[in-house]
Order: structure tokens, then C-alpha cells, then sequence
């Protein structure tokens, strides 16, 4: 479906070809509408962030709060032989709390698109913007989350004295990666998410198994059917590599860190495709 614009008369008209007729103009669409979007996305994103911690009382510790109590949890049941978590490379507070981080920051790259077309449903059918500013808004609001919580993180590491690699300038170049596995599962699942609200409560069941699939609350298992879970998930390479640039600077998996990687940047493009040309769809039927 070709959209075009009518500067004059500032109506947008939809034809039934197909966008993929000609993908070099869909491409030149897509890097325009996402330049286009900046300013938009970063009024979004300050509205959005305001509007959360404006009427709470604890603001924004309760970026921190959820973390902390899973840490807690967790360092109490390994303290008391409830589990048997194992040997890890740190104190393991700050192992599972900054593990922790990591994760939830994940669940929220990959939870953010369809919270943001959920959310703007109204904005969506009453107004034509660039729906890219929507995904950039919480992208922001992403890592404006785990900058508060990397505060807490250092705390812990100057608490425990953990020495830190000088590869730790690296890892936000593995925490990028991380976000765009997020960020290309949410898109793809974005359209339908918008339409059955029985895909983001699928998600919150889905990611509370999938969490112990993943080495965020005890190390990489060495073998048995738990390590090939863990090996064949792909968060685990980023979240560990970018656990390890910070504390060891030694990558364990550099092969699948940069092959899930590589993955992960091909199905952003891919999802950002899904999502563009199923949005018109999408507002049509939410407006219907």
C-alpha cells in the first residue's frame, strides 16, 4: 500500500500497490521518516518520563526497586543453601543485581514497541506522524532507566570493590546490541500487539520462563541439558559479553556474540519493515 501526500490539501492517500514494488523508495521513505521523527520522539519521551514519576512517591527509585528485590530474593536463597547458585566472578549481590539490570533491560526493549502503539492508539488514528518517533520515545526512556540504575550498579562495585577492565568502555557497545535484540522482537510483534492484548501477557509469562534460561541469577552452566538451553538462547551471549567487558574484560564467546549480534541488527531491519508497512493496516482497523 503507496502512501502519498497532498502538501495543499494535507490529505494522505493510500493505493493498493505494494510498498515492495519498489523498495528504493521505501527505503528513502523509511531514513526520511526516521530523521523526521527526532524532535517528536524526544517530546514523547519527555512527556512519558515525567508523566511516570510525576505522581509517585518513591519517583524514580522505582526504576531501581524491582532489581533490588530480586536481588535480595535471590542472595537470601543462596545465603541460606536454599539453592545452590555456584561460584561466580563477584560478589554475588552485585553478580545478580547488575545481571539483573541487564535483563530487565532487555524485557524492556523487547515490551517498549507495543507498549508504545498501545498507548497512542488515540494519537495514532487522529493524527499522521511518523510512527517511528513512538519507538525512539522508548528507546529513550530505556536508557534513561538503566542510566538511574547504573548508578546503584557503581554503588555496589565500590561497596564490594570490584576491580573494573578497562574493556568496560566497550560494554555499551554490547548493551546496544542487547537493546536491538529487544527491539527487533518487539516490532515484529508490535501490530498484533496493538490488536490482542493477549501478546504482551504472553510476553510477561514467556520472559519469566525465559529469565532462567538465561545466566543472569547463577553462572554459565558447564554441561548437562541446562547448558545447551542457556548456550542456544540468544541473550545470553550479549548479556554475558557485556557482563564480562565490565568485571574480567576476558569475552568468552566472541563467535556467538557477534553472530547473534549480526542476527539481532538484521532482524531490527527486518521488524522495522514489519512494522512500517503493517501500521496503515493496523490504524485502519483500530479506528474502524
Amino acid at each position: 500500500m503507496t502512501r502519498l501526500v497532498n502538501q495543499k490539501l494535507s490529505k494522505v492517500v493510500y493505493k493498493p500497490d505494494s510498498q515492495l514494488r519498489n523498495p528504493v523508495r521505501l527505503c528513502q521513505e523509511m531514513a526520511r521518516d526516521l530523521l523526521a521523527s527526532r524532535e517528536l520522539a524526544w517530546q514523547l519521551m519527555v512527556r512519558d518520563i515525567s508523566a511516570q514519576y510525576r505522581q509517585s512517591l518513591l519517583g524514580i527509585c522505582w526504576a531501581v526497586i524491582p532489581p533490588i528485590i530480586t536481588a535480595l530474593g535471590f542472595t537470601f536463597a543462596n545465603n541460606t543453601n536454599i539453592v545452590n547458585i555456584g561460584a561466580t566472578d563477584m560478589p554475588y549481590p552485585a553478580y545478580v543485581m547488575f545481571s539483573m539490570t541487564l535483563w530487565q533491560t532487555f524485557v524492556e526493549a523487547l515490551t517498549s514497541p507495543i507498549q508504545a502503539v498501545t498507548s497512542a492508539k488515540q494519537m495514532l488514528v487522529k493524527i499522521n506522524f511518523p510512527r517511528e518517533a513512538l519507538i525512539l520515545a522508548k528507546l529513550g526512556q530505556i536508557f534513561f532507566s538503566f542510566a538511574i540504575k547504573l548508578i546503584l550498579i557503581i554503588a555496589l562495585f565500590l561497596w564490594y570493590q570490584i576491580p573494573v577492565s578497562w574493556t568496560a568502555i566497550l560494554a555499551p557497545v554490547a548493551l546496544i546490541h542487547l537493546v536491538i535484540l529487544g527491539t527487533c522482537f518487539g516490532l515484529l510483534l508490535a501490530p498484533l500487539g496493538v490488536l490482542y492484548n493477549d501478546i504482551l501477557k504472553g510476553i510477561t509469562y514467556l520472559t519469566g520462563f525465559w529469565l532462567f534460561l538465561t545466566p543472569v541469577v547463577y553462572p554459565l552452566p558447564n554441561g548437562g541439558g541446562l547448558a545447551t538451553l542457556v548456550q542456544l538462547n540468544p541473550v545470553t551471549p550479549l548479556l554475558v559479553t557485556t557482563r564480562e567487558l565490565t568485571t574480567t574484560g576476558v569475552v568468552s564467546n566472541p563467535f556467538g556474540f557477534w553472530l547473534v549480534s549480526l542476527l539481532a541488527i538484521v532482524g531490527l531491519l527486518l521488524g522495522w519493515l514489519v512494522y512500517r508497512l503493517a501500521m496503515p493496516f493496523v490504524v485502519e482497523r483500530i479506528s474502524s
